[in-house]
């Protein structure tokens, strides 16, 4: 039987020795948040050679997803959004649910909303590392910012009418959500662009070394597996680009920057990960770590719409808020456990709607087949061209409401024993219980913003849920209904300081020489806010510990 993952280094399929393979010290395994900068600061820091292998394209093969305003476009691109769902969800009405992610240079960070913020101290004390508290991280975070350059976009009527409502139902306006305290804050996020320009790592780090002799960037190159030798250690990385199969050597270290669903999958296509499973797929176990693709975690957000009396004067979701729904939770005194986000609906309504409509109407067996999503695609873009539609949606907006510290824990599996096989996703929504209470009470603190006077002057009609969603049942039964995804996926390969861990506090993979994650996915508790720059930041500390350790 041919087996993803076998032992030594003996060639396969035609592949090439190991003393006769090209040869890099370092091989960085995704191009996205972390990747580019993991792969742009240890090429223009140090003379290691250096190999970035990512599964999608160059940015300026999809220019979208180097200006500001081109997100919209980026999320029904298939090229750059990378179609995945998850399993049936009990809790969720037993749907299939998409839970998409970017591909191509710069991940998820080159097509999301480009929000860039820091996170909070209590987020960073859930981890339980000493090295990576808020204090540890400042110089990194500030480093990372000198080139990243943020910025925070200029106030209009509408977002100074949402401050004014929030500051009547208890939150207080921040002057700077990146100053580590979230608890009762609404304000201005920081967002990483410039001028027209998004700042993706894509864009910041890795574009200004592309001309170096010591880096080489190989895009819709489809990873495989890492081999692993008998010793133990990483010491090539099988991949294929167009079909062609390519194996190279690595002299120090794989870097895993695949994120929190294809790091694991990866890894476990490799040998690492849970036994049973790995064996269940005809794949030699060459370690095994049971905890790898569990701990999953994800954001689940609803939206309630409201239809105010003149058009919304803002053009992106620039408002960021956060807050203590659920007293009788267990969290850290002073610590949000929800999100508020104010989104303009002429921003991206239409898109959205050309994404999850197929997911919606369409069965799992048919959403997938082009001809069928575009149709249903074609039909969102006709009724867009409504004059009547367009001025609706105009004055439309909705306020996105987030659970933040999610109890739930879900996991990522093996589908199938190659790497083409998608990966088994359950993020186990509302499976904890105190979930659904938590954001059932940040639906209702959301209706005390939208129903205070600012926003009352300004027009509040709600559209969704409706007025007629009070009771907590009913409130339930729209959670239920209509949660969605955040696309924050973290912790399926936990960082911890004991051996429960899958990696340790310098990011090495236990039971594996030579291989490091530097992703979302060693997050061990998920962070109340935007994951694009504590991602960035797993990056940007990853190359201060490799460049450290020569």
């Amino acid at each position: 039987m041919h087996t993803a993952a076998s032992g030594g280094l003996t060639p396969r399929d035609g592949l090439t020795t190991i003393a006769r393979m090209r040869s890099y010290d370092y091989v960085i395994v995704g191009g996205g948040s972390s990747g580019c900068v993991v792969a742009a600061r240890l090429a223009t820091e140090s003379d290691a050679r250096v190999l970035l292998l990512e599964c999608g394209d160059r940015g300026e093969q999809n220019p979208e997803t180097l200006t500001v305003d081109g997100y919209k476009q980026a999320f029904i691109n298939d090229r750059v959004m990378w179609p995945k769902y998850t399993t049936p969800q009990p809790q969720c009405m037993n749907k299939s649910m998409f839970v998409g992610s970017g591909r191509g240079l710069g991940g998820s960070g080159a097509i999301n909303a480009m929000v860039y913020l820091r996170s909070s101290v209590s987020d960073f004390d859930d981890w339980q590392l000493p090295s990576w508290r808020w204090s540890a991280l400042e110089s990194a975070y500030e480093g990372l910012e000198r080139v990243l350059d943020p910025h925070r976009r200029d106030p209009t009527e509408f977002t100074q009418a949402c401050i004014e409502a929030a500051v009547e139902a208890g939150f207080t306006r921040a002057t700077d959500l990146n100053n580590g305290d979230l608890d009762g804050v609404l304000g201005y996020e920081w967002m990483n662009y410039r001028g027209e320009q998004r700042r993706s790592s894509y864009v910041a780090f890795l574009q200004p070394a592309l001309d170096r002799p010591n880096l080489q960037v190989h895009t819709n190159a489809v990873v495989e597996r890492i081999v692993i030798d008998s010793e133990g250690r990483a010491s090539a990385v099988e991949y294929s680009v167009g079909g062609s199969r390519q194996c190279v050597a690595v002299g120090k270290e794989v870097v895993m920057c695949a994120g929190a669903v294809e790091t694991p999958k990866l890894l476990m296509l490799s040998g690492i990960g849970p036994g049973a499973q790995l064996r269940r797929h005809g794949i030699d176990v060459r370690f095994h770590q049971p905890a790898l693709g569990e701990n999953f975690q994800d954001h689940p957000n609803v939206a309630l719409f409201y239809r105010g009396r003149r058009d919304v004067d803002a053009k992106y979701p620039q408002l960021y808020g956060f807050h203590r729904a659920n007293s009788a939770s267990d969290l850290r005194p002073n610590q949000p456990d929800t999100c508020y986000v104010f989104y303009p609906a002429r921003s991206s309504l239409r898109e959205m709607m050309m994404r999850m409509l197929p997911t919606l109407v369409l069965p799992p067996a048919l959403r997938e087949r082009p001809p069928l999503a575009q149709g249903v695609r074609n039909g969102v873009s006709l009724a867009f061209r409504s004059k009547r539609l367009q001025r609706v949606v105009a004055q439309l907006y909705g306020m996105i409401v987030i659970l933040g510290k999610p109890k739930s824990r879900g996991t990522v599996k093996l589908g199938g024993p190659r790497a083409s096989d998608p990966a088994l996703i359950d993020p186990a929504y509302f499976s904890d219980p105190e979930d659904l209470t938590t954001l059932v009470k940040g639906v209702e603190l959301a209706r005390r913003v939208t129903g205070a006077q600012a926003l009352r002057d300004w027009g509040a009609t709600e559209l969704f849920p409706g007025r007629w969603a009070r009771s907590t049942k009913l409130l339930e039964g729209f959670v239920r209904a209509n949660a969605m995804t955040t696309y924050h996926f973290a912790g399926t390969a936990a960082m911890r300081t004991s051996d429960r861990g899958v990696v340790d506090e310098r990011l090495r993979v236990r039971g594996v020489e030579g291989l490091r994650i530097a992703d979302a996915s060693v997050m061990p508790v998920v962070p109340v806010s935007a994951l694009n720059g504590p991602s960035m930041l797993i990056g940007y500390r990853a190359a201060d510990l490799l460049l450290g350790d020569g």
